[in-house]
Protein backbone atom coordinates (compact mmCIF):
# COMPACT_ATOMS: atom_id res chain seq x y z
CA UNK A 1 0.00 0.00 0.00
CA UNK A 2 1.16 3.74 -1.20
CA UNK A 3 2.41 5.44 2.46
CA UNK A 4 1.06 8.74 2.90
CA UNK A 5 3.17 12.01 2.81
CA UNK A 6 0.64 13.76 5.02
CA UNK A 7 1.93 13.46 8.59
CA UNK A 8 5.71 14.37 9.06
CA UNK A 9 7.77 11.25 10.82
CA UNK A 10 6.80 11.40 14.39
CA UNK A 11 3.71 13.86 14.51
CA UNK A 12 1.02 11.16 14.59
CA UNK A 13 1.16 10.51 18.32
CA UNK A 14 1.33 13.62 18.89
CA UNK A 15 -1.63 15.07 16.85
CA UNK A 16 -3.46 12.27 18.38
CA UNK A 17 -3.31 14.02 21.72
CA UNK A 18 -5.61 16.98 19.85
CA UNK A 19 -8.09 14.68 18.38
CA UNK A 20 -10.34 14.98 21.39
CA UNK A 21 -10.96 18.73 20.18
CA UNK A 22 -8.84 20.58 23.06
CA UNK A 23 -6.83 23.43 22.73
CA UNK A 24 -3.63 22.97 24.43
CA UNK A 25 -0.46 24.48 25.05
CA UNK A 26 2.93 23.57 23.79
CA UNK A 27 3.74 22.90 27.82
CA UNK A 28 0.62 20.85 28.23
CA UNK A 29 1.73 18.53 24.86
CA UNK A 30 5.00 18.18 26.55
CA UNK A 31 3.61 16.70 29.93
CA UNK A 32 0.82 14.59 28.03
CA UNK A 33 3.34 13.58 25.69
CA UNK A 34 6.83 13.17 27.66
CA UNK A 35 8.84 13.83 24.85
CA UNK A 36 11.72 16.99 25.25
CA UNK A 37 10.74 20.49 24.40
CA UNK A 38 12.96 21.04 21.08
CA UNK A 39 11.17 17.93 19.70
CA UNK A 40 7.26 19.04 20.86
CA UNK A 41 7.99 22.33 19.53
CA UNK A 42 9.30 20.71 16.12
CA UNK A 43 6.46 18.34 15.40
CA UNK A 44 4.13 21.05 16.49
CA UNK A 45 5.54 23.15 13.71
CA UNK A 46 5.38 20.45 11.03
CA UNK A 47 1.65 20.29 11.90
CA UNK A 48 0.81 23.65 11.91
CA UNK A 49 2.76 24.01 8.59
CA UNK A 50 0.40 21.77 6.61
CA UNK A 51 -2.42 22.64 8.36
CA UNK A 52 -3.14 20.19 10.52
CA UNK A 53 -3.24 22.13 13.67
CA UNK A 54 -4.13 25.57 13.97
CA UNK A 55 -3.30 27.90 16.91
CA UNK A 56 -6.64 28.39 19.18
CA UNK A 57 -6.18 31.14 21.50
CA UNK A 58 -3.95 31.78 24.14
CA UNK A 59 -4.20 30.55 27.55
CA UNK A 60 -3.83 32.59 30.75
CA UNK A 61 -0.28 34.14 31.33
CA UNK A 62 1.42 33.84 35.01
CA UNK A 63 3.67 36.45 34.17
CA UNK A 64 5.00 37.26 30.24
CA UNK A 65 3.84 36.67 27.20
CA UNK A 66 0.64 34.28 27.65
CA UNK A 67 0.91 30.77 25.75
CA UNK A 68 -0.78 29.71 22.64
CA UNK A 69 -2.98 27.10 22.44
CA UNK A 70 -3.07 24.94 19.50
CA UNK A 71 -6.29 22.79 17.81
CA UNK A 72 -6.72 19.97 16.03
CA UNK A 73 -8.24 21.07 12.16
CA UNK A 74 -10.08 18.78 10.90
CA UNK A 75 -11.02 20.86 7.91
CA UNK A 76 -7.31 20.34 6.86
CA UNK A 77 -8.08 17.46 4.43
CA UNK A 78 -11.01 15.81 3.82
CA UNK A 79 -11.44 11.31 2.92
CA UNK A 80 -13.49 9.35 1.02
CA UNK A 81 -15.56 6.71 2.26
CA UNK A 82 -17.37 3.94 0.00
CA UNK A 83 -19.62 1.61 1.25
CA UNK A 84 -20.37 -1.11 -0.89
CA UNK A 85 -22.90 -3.61 -0.40
CA UNK A 86 -24.91 -6.38 -2.38
CA UNK A 87 -27.31 -3.93 -4.33
CA UNK A 88 -25.98 -0.30 -3.47
CA UNK A 89 -22.58 1.61 -3.93
CA UNK A 90 -22.53 4.84 -1.07
CA UNK A 91 -19.68 7.72 -1.48
CA UNK A 92 -19.20 9.88 0.97
CA UNK A 93 -16.52 12.76 1.49
CA UNK A 94 -16.08 13.41 5.20
CA UNK A 95 -13.06 15.76 7.15
CA UNK A 96 -10.47 13.99 9.69
CA UNK A 97 -13.05 13.51 12.61
CA UNK A 98 -15.47 11.17 10.49
CA UNK A 99 -17.82 14.04 10.01
CA UNK A 100 -19.99 13.35 6.70
CA UNK A 101 -19.88 16.17 3.98
CA UNK A 102 -21.71 15.17 1.74
CA UNK A 103 -22.58 11.02 -0.12
CA UNK A 104 -24.01 10.00 -3.00
CA UNK A 105 -26.08 6.21 -3.34
CA UNK A 106 -26.42 4.49 -6.70
CA UNK A 107 -28.27 1.35 -6.79
CA UNK A 108 -25.39 -1.45 -8.12
CA UNK A 109 -25.90 -5.16 -7.74
CA UNK A 110 -22.38 -6.64 -6.45
CA UNK A 111 -22.42 -9.24 -9.21
CA UNK A 112 -22.07 -6.40 -11.71
CA UNK A 113 -18.09 -7.33 -11.26
CA UNK A 114 -15.30 -5.05 -9.97
CA UNK A 115 -14.67 -2.86 -12.79
CA UNK A 116 -18.13 -1.48 -13.37
CA UNK A 117 -18.92 -1.05 -9.36
CA UNK A 118 -15.03 1.06 -8.34
CA UNK A 119 -15.62 2.66 -11.72
CA UNK A 120 -18.97 4.11 -11.12
CA UNK A 121 -17.19 5.22 -7.67
CA UNK A 122 -14.60 6.73 -8.72
CA UNK A 123 -16.89 8.67 -10.48
CA UNK A 124 -19.31 9.55 -7.98
CA UNK A 125 -15.54 10.55 -5.70
CA UNK A 126 -14.69 12.91 -8.30
CA UNK A 127 -17.83 15.07 -8.02
CA UNK A 128 -17.54 15.42 -4.44
CA UNK A 129 -14.04 15.91 -4.17
CA UNK A 130 -14.54 19.25 -6.46
CA UNK A 131 -13.73 22.22 -4.88
CA UNK A 132 -12.38 20.12 -1.14
CA UNK A 133 -9.23 20.22 0.41
CA UNK A 134 -6.59 18.04 -0.40
CA UNK A 135 -7.63 14.02 -0.43
CA UNK A 136 -5.84 12.46 3.00
CA UNK A 137 -6.63 8.89 1.55
CA UNK A 138 -10.08 6.49 0.86
CA UNK A 139 -11.31 4.03 3.05
CA UNK A 140 -13.95 1.20 1.36
CA UNK A 141 -16.10 -1.65 3.08
CA UNK A 142 -16.89 -4.84 1.09
CA UNK A 143 -19.62 -7.48 1.52
CA UNK A 144 -17.41 -10.17 1.97
CA UNK A 145 -13.95 -11.52 3.38
CA UNK A 146 -11.10 -9.11 3.05
CA UNK A 147 -6.96 -9.93 3.28
CA UNK A 148 -6.32 -6.67 5.45
CA UNK A 149 -2.59 -6.56 3.80
CA UNK A 150 -3.51 -6.56 0.70
CA UNK A 151 -6.47 -4.83 0.62
CA UNK A 152 -7.84 -8.20 -1.90
CA UNK A 153 -11.38 -9.72 -1.29
CA UNK A 154 -10.37 -13.28 0.02
CA UNK A 155 -12.87 -16.35 -1.48
CA UNK A 156 -15.70 -14.14 -1.42
CA UNK A 157 -19.11 -15.83 -1.61
CA UNK A 158 -21.64 -13.51 -2.96
CA UNK A 159 -18.83 -11.63 -5.07
CA UNK A 160 -18.05 -13.06 -8.37
CA UNK A 161 -15.38 -12.04 -10.25
CA UNK A 162 -13.79 -10.26 -6.70
CA UNK A 163 -11.85 -13.08 -5.33
CA UNK A 164 -8.00 -11.69 -4.76
CA UNK A 165 -9.08 -8.37 -7.68
CA UNK A 166 -6.70 -5.53 -6.41
CA UNK A 167 -8.97 -3.16 -5.23
CA UNK A 168 -6.24 -0.78 -3.91
CA UNK A 169 -4.46 -0.39 -6.79
CA UNK A 170 -7.40 0.16 -8.55
CA UNK A 171 -8.46 2.95 -6.45
CA UNK A 172 -5.05 4.25 -6.01
CA UNK A 173 -4.12 4.51 -9.45
CA UNK A 174 -7.64 6.92 -10.27
CA UNK A 175 -7.67 8.33 -6.78
CA UNK A 176 -3.76 8.54 -5.39
CA UNK A 177 -3.12 8.81 -1.61
CA UNK A 178 -3.27 5.54 0.66
CA UNK A 179 -6.69 3.18 0.21
CA UNK A 180 -7.70 0.95 2.80
CA UNK A 181 -10.56 -1.97 2.49
CA UNK A 182 -11.67 -3.86 4.62
CA UNK A 183 -15.25 -5.98 5.46
CA UNK A 184 -17.95 -3.90 5.66
CA UNK A 185 -19.17 -5.06 9.18
CA UNK A 186 -16.10 -4.69 10.57
CA UNK A 187 -16.56 -1.10 9.41
CA UNK A 188 -19.60 -1.09 11.17
CA UNK A 189 -18.31 -2.06 14.42
CA UNK A 190 -15.58 0.97 13.92
CA UNK A 191 -17.66 3.66 13.44
CA UNK A 192 -19.90 2.39 16.18
CA UNK A 193 -17.27 1.67 18.45
CA UNK A 194 -15.73 5.48 17.55
CA UNK A 195 -19.12 6.92 17.45
CA UNK A 196 -20.67 6.27 20.58
CA UNK A 197 -18.25 3.87 22.59
CA UNK A 198 -14.84 5.02 22.27
CA UNK A 199 -14.84 4.43 26.44
CA UNK A 200 -15.78 0.89 25.75
CA UNK A 201 -13.09 -1.62 25.23
CA UNK A 202 -14.85 -5.52 24.05
CA UNK A 203 -17.64 -4.88 22.03
CA UNK A 204 -19.35 -7.18 19.39
CA UNK A 205 -21.50 -5.46 16.56
CA UNK A 206 -24.10 -7.91 14.95
CA UNK A 207 -25.30 -7.34 10.99
CA UNK A 208 -28.34 -8.64 10.52
CA UNK A 209 -29.87 -8.31 6.69
CA UNK A 210 -29.80 -10.19 3.81
CA UNK A 211 -26.96 -12.14 5.18
CA UNK A 212 -25.20 -11.99 8.98
CA UNK A 213 -21.91 -11.18 9.95
CA UNK A 214 -19.93 -9.73 13.02
CA UNK A 215 -16.86 -7.02 13.76
CA UNK A 216 -15.61 -7.95 16.95
CA UNK A 217 -13.34 -5.08 18.84
CA UNK A 218 -10.94 -6.12 21.55
CA UNK A 219 -8.37 -4.34 23.62
CA UNK A 220 -10.14 -1.71 21.90
CA UNK A 221 -9.11 -2.49 18.65
CA UNK A 222 -10.59 -4.38 16.05
CA UNK A 223 -10.13 -8.14 15.23
CA UNK A 224 -9.90 -9.39 11.57
CA UNK A 225 -8.51 -12.86 12.59
CA UNK A 226 -5.42 -14.54 10.72
CA UNK A 227 -7.60 -14.13 7.29
CA UNK A 228 -9.99 -11.54 7.89
CA UNK A 229 -12.56 -14.27 8.35
CA UNK A 230 -12.99 -12.92 12.07
CA UNK A 231 -16.82 -12.68 12.70
CA UNK A 232 -18.32 -14.84 10.31
CA UNK A 233 -21.50 -15.41 12.49
CA UNK A 234 -23.31 -16.59 9.70
CA UNK A 235 -21.98 -20.17 8.75
CA UNK A 236 -21.96 -21.06 12.21
CA UNK A 237 -24.12 -23.71 12.70
CA UNK A 238 -27.07 -23.07 15.00
CA UNK A 239 -28.25 -25.73 17.92
CA UNK A 240 -31.06 -27.68 17.22
CA UNK A 241 -31.97 -25.69 14.52
CA UNK A 242 -33.41 -26.27 11.13
CA UNK A 243 -31.32 -27.91 8.79
CA UNK A 244 -31.86 -25.85 6.16
CA UNK A 245 -29.24 -25.83 3.44
CA UNK A 246 -27.11 -23.00 3.49
CA UNK A 247 -25.67 -21.15 0.11
CA UNK A 248 -21.82 -21.69 1.36
CA UNK A 249 -22.95 -25.79 1.41
CA UNK A 250 -23.72 -26.84 4.84
CA UNK A 251 -27.21 -27.09 6.41
CA UNK A 252 -28.52 -24.90 9.83
CA UNK A 253 -26.21 -22.34 9.16
CA UNK A 254 -27.51 -19.36 10.85
CA UNK A 255 -27.56 -17.42 8.26
CA UNK A 256 -29.92 -20.28 6.25
CA UNK A 257 -32.34 -19.77 9.38
CA UNK A 258 -32.35 -16.35 10.67
CA UNK A 259 -30.96 -13.76 8.04
CA UNK A 260 -33.94 -11.54 6.11
CA UNK A 261 -33.70 -13.68 3.75
CA UNK A 262 -34.80 -17.01 4.91
CA UNK A 263 -37.35 -15.00 7.24
CA UNK A 264 -38.61 -13.20 3.29
CA UNK A 265 -38.46 -17.22 2.16
CA UNK A 266 -40.54 -18.29 5.16
CA UNK A 267 -43.31 -15.53 5.62
CA UNK A 268 -43.67 -16.10 1.45
CA UNK A 269 -44.71 -19.52 2.37
CA UNK A 270 -46.99 -17.71 4.56
CA UNK A 271 -48.78 -15.84 1.80
CA UNK A 272 -47.18 -12.42 2.79
CA UNK A 273 -45.78 -10.61 -0.28
CA UNK A 274 -42.38 -9.89 1.25
CA UNK A 275 -39.35 -10.11 -0.29
CA UNK A 276 -36.62 -7.72 1.22
CA UNK A 277 -35.60 -6.60 4.89
CA UNK A 278 -37.60 -3.62 4.69
CA UNK A 279 -40.61 -5.61 3.39
CA UNK A 280 -40.54 -7.68 6.64
CA UNK A 281 -39.78 -4.71 9.09
CA UNK A 282 -42.93 -2.75 7.53
CA UNK A 283 -45.05 -6.37 8.11
CA UNK A 284 -43.83 -5.90 11.95
CA UNK A 285 -44.54 -2.20 12.31
CA UNK A 286 -47.97 -3.00 11.34
CA UNK A 287 -48.50 -5.32 13.80
CA UNK A 288 -48.50 -8.63 11.68
CA UNK A 289 -48.40 -11.54 14.11
CA UNK A 290 -47.16 -13.84 11.59
CA UNK A 291 -44.05 -11.73 10.71
CA UNK A 292 -43.24 -10.31 14.11
CA UNK A 293 -43.02 -14.18 15.16
CA UNK A 294 -40.94 -14.86 12.58
CA UNK A 295 -38.80 -12.22 13.29
CA UNK A 296 -38.10 -13.33 16.96
CA UNK A 297 -37.25 -16.98 16.59
CA UNK A 298 -34.77 -15.60 14.39
CA UNK A 299 -33.51 -13.24 17.21
CA UNK A 300 -34.03 -16.58 19.48
CA UNK A 301 -31.66 -18.40 16.83
CA UNK A 302 -28.62 -15.59 16.64
CA UNK A 303 -29.16 -15.28 20.03
CA UNK A 304 -28.34 -18.96 20.73
CA UNK A 305 -25.03 -18.43 18.65
CA UNK A 306 -24.41 -15.33 20.41
CA UNK A 307 -24.24 -16.56 23.89
CA UNK A 308 -21.38 -19.15 22.79
CA UNK A 309 -19.50 -15.64 21.23
CA UNK A 310 -20.34 -14.14 25.09
CA UNK A 311 -18.47 -17.10 27.21
CA UNK A 312 -15.73 -16.83 24.35
CA UNK A 313 -15.36 -12.75 24.09
CA UNK A 314 -16.81 -11.63 27.20
CA UNK A 315 -17.85 -8.03 25.47
CA UNK A 316 -19.56 -5.01 27.45
CA UNK A 317 -21.53 -4.30 24.80
CA UNK A 318 -23.41 -6.06 21.67
CA UNK A 319 -25.20 -3.79 19.10
CA UNK A 320 -27.35 -5.42 16.87
CA UNK A 321 -27.14 -3.38 13.72
CA UNK A 322 -28.29 -3.88 10.11
CA UNK A 323 -31.71 -3.84 8.08
CA UNK A 324 -33.65 -5.64 10.23
CA UNK A 325 -32.54 -4.25 13.11
CA UNK A 326 -35.21 -1.86 12.33
CA UNK A 327 -37.98 -4.40 13.62
CA UNK A 328 -36.64 -2.85 16.94
CA UNK A 329 -37.82 -5.27 19.98
CA UNK A 330 -39.21 -8.00 17.96
CA UNK A 331 -35.72 -8.60 17.20
CA UNK A 332 -33.88 -7.65 20.26
CA UNK A 333 -36.35 -9.35 22.75
CA UNK A 334 -35.50 -12.69 20.73
CA UNK A 335 -31.54 -12.11 20.62
CA UNK A 336 -31.59 -10.85 24.87
CA UNK A 337 -33.93 -13.87 25.54
CA UNK A 338 -31.43 -16.57 24.60
CA UNK A 339 -28.20 -14.94 25.40
CA UNK A 340 -29.55 -14.21 29.29
CA UNK A 341 -31.08 -17.58 29.21
CA UNK A 342 -27.47 -19.65 27.69
CA UNK A 343 -24.72 -17.62 28.97
CA UNK A 344 -22.80 -17.57 32.58
CA UNK A 345 -24.34 -15.00 34.83
CA UNK A 346 -20.96 -13.45 35.28
CA UNK A 347 -20.61 -13.03 31.72
CA UNK A 348 -23.60 -10.79 31.59
CA UNK A 349 -23.35 -9.14 34.52
CA UNK A 350 -23.22 -5.91 33.23
CA UNK A 351 -23.79 -6.52 29.39
CA UNK A 352 -25.71 -4.41 27.24
CA UNK A 353 -27.54 -5.19 24.50
CA UNK A 354 -28.86 -2.83 22.52
CA UNK A 355 -29.55 -1.44 18.48
CA UNK A 356 -27.08 0.53 16.54
CA UNK A 357 -27.70 3.99 16.71
CA UNK A 358 -24.90 5.48 14.70
CA UNK A 359 -26.40 6.16 11.00
CA UNK A 360 -24.05 5.44 8.21
CA UNK A 361 -21.56 3.46 10.58
CA UNK A 362 -19.70 1.81 7.69
CA UNK A 363 -19.25 5.35 6.17
CA UNK A 364 -17.86 6.86 9.44
CA UNK A 365 -15.81 3.45 10.17
CA UNK A 366 -13.73 3.78 6.86
CA UNK A 367 -13.09 7.16 7.83
CA UNK A 368 -11.35 6.15 11.56
CA UNK A 369 -9.80 3.40 9.29
CA UNK A 370 -8.24 5.81 7.26
CA UNK A 371 -6.91 8.37 9.88
CA UNK A 372 -5.69 5.18 12.29
CA UNK A 373 -3.60 4.41 9.51
CA UNK A 374 -2.08 8.22 9.35
CA UNK A 375 -1.63 8.24 13.08
CA UNK A 376 -0.19 4.75 13.42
Amino acid sequence: MTTSPLLAPGTGPLLRLLLDGEPRTRAELIELSGLARSTVAGRIDALLANGLVVQSGEASSTGGRPPARFAFNPGARVILAIDVGASHVTVAVTDLAGTILDSVTTRQRIDQGPEGILGRAVREARKLLKGRPPLAGTGIGLPGPVEHETGRPNHPPIMPGWDAYDVVGRLEKDLGQPVLVDNDVNLMALGEHTSRYADVDHLLFVKVATGIGAGVISGGRLQRGAQGAAGDLGHVQTPGGPQVVCRCGNTGCLEAVASAAAIATDLSQHGLAVATSQDIVDQVRAGNPIATRAVRQAGREIGTVLATCVSLLNPEVIVIGGSLAQAGESLLAGVRENIYARSLPLATTTLRVTTAETSDAALKGAAALVLQRLLA
